[in-house]
């Protein structure tokens, strides 16, 4: 209970912080808009009140004086008529102020939306791997949609209906003191009444808001998961299971929308209900004080109130009760906005990957005596920029493809290593092999390599250089990858291998896919290098999609190429193809390979056994079947990969 009412406050103490900041977010872009906007709506209040006022003159200054004698027919339609024309004048500018308002929070909400969705794809962009690892697809979607439609809500709804709610209370609350304070007061009473109804009410259902948003990213992210594993559920049956899973998760999204809406229904009533009776009591005071002058008090210095003050009275008190109604409905949909702005401002300022490296790849020219200058162009030949900021010089280091992990220990969470005293020295253009069973940490390596993962102790030496130095950017660049899971993206043929890097030529691409086996099948297809891919290309053959995948990470030309698991998924003659692409990849290239199956990795030139983060065993085929020991198991069939 106290960890629920702690969670509680959190949420009451955080909504002010998020709104306020929304509307900074707004106001820092579109400040000269929407100071028209709110000027507009000024006016349009202004008409609004205008009408209660129009109405005391019509009844007290024409009808009533008619009816005492004081004034003529014709006088009476003289003075009506030049009301009615000023009233048309002021109304005929509320309608022009009201199009240009909403004409212009249209303008404002869809572009501040599209800036925001801007702001958070590339905030997204930035993020570490670690930030997808620890949050579902499903519920980083969610924020691109469902609490965005919320935040558009309360920027096209909510601001512009609470603001002009505000200067109508106010501008009501004004002509109300002018014409009675008496009558005034009860329109007070009655409001703080509204007030405390809508704290108590609109409290119960804030927090079955925010759980409502949350329930949300949860279901779409479950069917998000469900539809990315059809094939499996079909497969085993599972779709009974699946369903009764569902049920229950829509079913907490239900409790949750059942008690927001249930506490925010019921407010409409109650304020209603209030304005009702606030109106029957106006209305018999009213009556009562033009009945009996000794309560006709002239405190303002007032007229003796009239049937037409009275009758401006109610309509305004009608108003006002409907404004504050209004606001108190609208808080519903701020509380919604609110949970959906914090969610999308919590991935706004999700900590970026940080990088602090200074060491850049650039190309470069290399002579014959071995010096390096700095290139403008492509040359195919880079080097590593590294400025000593001591003494102000800048060295230049060829890049090679050495890679040293010295005595390297990892843990993806504190206080857990996985990684346990890891060396590994790879030269230039050597292949080596990471074998072990699942999760012996083979993966892990090549990430560490990346920065996808910061080491937790020693060293990963690139050329010599310390990989914390190199900015993240340019180490990737010199990295080619492929992965198990392949990943195309719907475009052309073309399009997908020429993502490894974006200038490369047609020819570069097609040379690329020559080298990796994929040619052949290529020209095969309906429109060969331009058939379009979609849905992560499943109009291929996994092993078509890995050849891909091979010939994208050769058109980026990078000096060391990781192989995570390429060949798990294909068959045996493609798994040929590929190793030949392989081989020829390799030439003047280091190469890491993990693989389950040993015979791809018996030409490596070292084979690292790894075993629950640490490596047991290493050197090249022979050697280590020499040894008979783990790997002489596992690849003779003694001891079972995993």
């Amino acid at each position: 209970m106290n960890t629920e009412n702690a969670k509680n406050r959190n949420i009451k103490a955080a909504r002010p912080h998020v709104l306020g900041r929304l509307l900074k977010y707004m106001f820092s872009r579109y400040k000269g808009k929407l100071i028209v906007v709110l000027f507009c709506i000024l006016i349009a209040s202004a008409a609004n009140v205008s009408a209660s006022v129009f109405l005391e003159r019509i009844i007290d200054g024409c009808i009533t004086p008619v009816i005492e004698g004081g004034m003529t027919v014709k006088e009476m339609m003289s003075k009506l008529f030049t009301i009615m024309i000023i009233m048309g004048g002021v109304f005929a500018v509320a309608v022009i102020a009201v199009h240009i308002h909403t004409q212009l929070m249209a303008i404002v909400a869809h572009d501040f939306l599209t800036q925001i969705r801007k702001d958070m794809f590339e905030n997204m962009q930035s993020l570490p791997i670690k930030y997808f690892d620890t949050h579902t697809h499903g519920d980083i979607m969610s924020c691109y949609t469902n609490d965005v439609d919320a935040i558009m809500q309360l920027a096209t709804q909510c601001i512009p209906a609470i603001f002009c709610a505000s200067v109508m209370l106010l501008s009501f609350l004004g002509v109300m003191i002018y014409y009675s304070i008496w009558l005034t007061l009860i329109v007070l009473g009655f409001a703080v009444i509204m007030i405390i109804a809508t704290r108590f009410v609109g409290g119960k259902s804030s927090h079955n808001f925010k759980r409502q948003q949350k329930a949300i990213a949860k279901t779409e992210g479950y069917i998000e998961e469900m539809m990315n594993g059809q094939k499996v559920i079909k497969v085993f049956c599972h779709e009974p299971a699946v369903k009764r899973e569902f049920d229950a998760v829509n079913d907490e999204l239900f409790d949750c929308a059942d008690k927001a809406n249930g506490f925010a229904n019921i407010l409409g009533p109650i304020m209603g209900n209030l304005g009702n009776l606030m109106y029957v009591v106006i209305a018999f005071v009213g009556g009562a004080m033009i009945l009996s002058g000794a309560l006709n008090l002239n405190i303002l210095g007032t007229n003796a109130l009239g049937v037409g003050v009275i009758v401006s009275f109610l309509a305004m008190s009608r108003s006002f009760s409907n404004n504050v109604m209004q606001m108190a409905q609208t808080l519903n949909s701020v509380v919604q906005a609110s949970a959906g702005a914090g969610r999308v401002f919590a991935l706004l300022d999700a900590e970026p990957e940080a990088d602090d490296g200074y060491v850049t790849l650039v190309n470069a020219d290399i002579d014959e005596n071995g010096n390096i200058t700095e290139s403008a162009e492509r040359t195919g030949r880079w080097a590593w920029r590294h400025p000593h900021s001591a003494d102000g010089t800048v060295t230049y280091t060829e890049l090679c493809g050495h890679i040293l992990l010295d005595n390297v220990d990892f843990g993806y969470e504190e206080n857990k290593t996985v990684l346990h005293g890891v060396t590994v020295n790879a030269e230039q253009g050597q292949k080596v092999a990471f074998v072990g069973s699942t999760g012996a940490g083979k993966t892990t390596i090549t990430n560490l390599i990346n920065r996808f993962y910061d080491i937790a102790d020693g060293k990963i030496r690139y050329d010599g250089i310390n990989i914390n130095k190199i900015k993240k950017n340019d180490l990737r660049r010199s990295l080619g990858m492929v992965l198990q899971d392949t990943n195309l993206f719907t475009g052309s043929v073309r399009e997908n291998i020429r993502y490894g890097r974006l200038d490369a030529t047609d020819e570069e691409v097609e040379a690329a896919a020559k080298l990796a086996g994929a040619h052949d099948f290529i020209t095969h297809l309906p429109d060969g290098y331009d058939t379009l891919l979609t849905h992560d290309g499943a109009n291929l053959s996994q092993g078509q999609r890995q050849l891909l995948s091979i010939a994208r990470a050769a058109v980026a030309d990078a000096p060391v190429m990781i192989m995570d698991e390429a060949t798990s998924s294909i068959d045996t003659r493609t798994e040929q193809i590929v190793q030949e692409g392989c081989n020829r990849l390799m030439r003047g290239r280091t190469v890491f390979i993990i693989a389950h199956r040993l015979s791809t990795v018996r030409s490596a030139d070292v084979i690292m056994v790894l075993d629950h983060g640490r490596i047991i065993e290493s050197g090249n085929h022979e050697h280590l079947i020499a040894q008979k020991g783990q790997y002489y198991k596992l690849y003779t069939g003694a001891f079972e990969l995993e």
